[in-house]
């Protein structure tokens, strides 16, 4: 992996969260995993057990990835061995995003996310 100088003169961020990946330099392998559960309630009930992930069967599903067999040519013309960066500002980086200044060999990123309304039932 050919390596360069990452450097950023000024980072504003409120948040990095839930399995994500801030990083400035240069990088062999990011792994990113996260699951979440979103219940919307019209009513406001919390029960002790719930979050059983295995329940539900978009978190056991195998990802399927799609296979690239296209040729890919690059060619690259690093005129500065430096990646220069003046300023980042943003909210969030979230649910196994990666922020990256630098270089990077392998990134594998995944999200799973059950979202779930619990309504009450109507009144007639």
């Amino acid at each position: 992996m050919l390596t360069r100088i990452s450097s950023v003169d000024h980072v504003k961020s409120k948040e990095v969260v839930f399995s994500s990946t801030f990083q400035i330099g240069d990088s062999s392998i990011i792994n990113a995993f996260s699951r979440a559960l979103a219940v919307q309630r019209e009513a406001e009930i919390f029960f002790g057990d719930e979050g059983n992930f295995p329940s539900y069967p978009v978190f056991k599903k195998p990802l399927t990835l799609p296979i690239i067999d296209e040729p890919i040519n690059m060619v690259r013309h690093n005129l500065s061995p430096i990646i220069k960066v003046n300023n980042i500002s943003l909210n969030a980086v979230a649910f196994s995003s990666v922020l990256h200044v630098g270089n990077s060999k392998n990134i594998s990123l995944e999200a799973r996310i059950k979202h779930i309304r619990q309504l009450l039932p109507e009144r007639h």
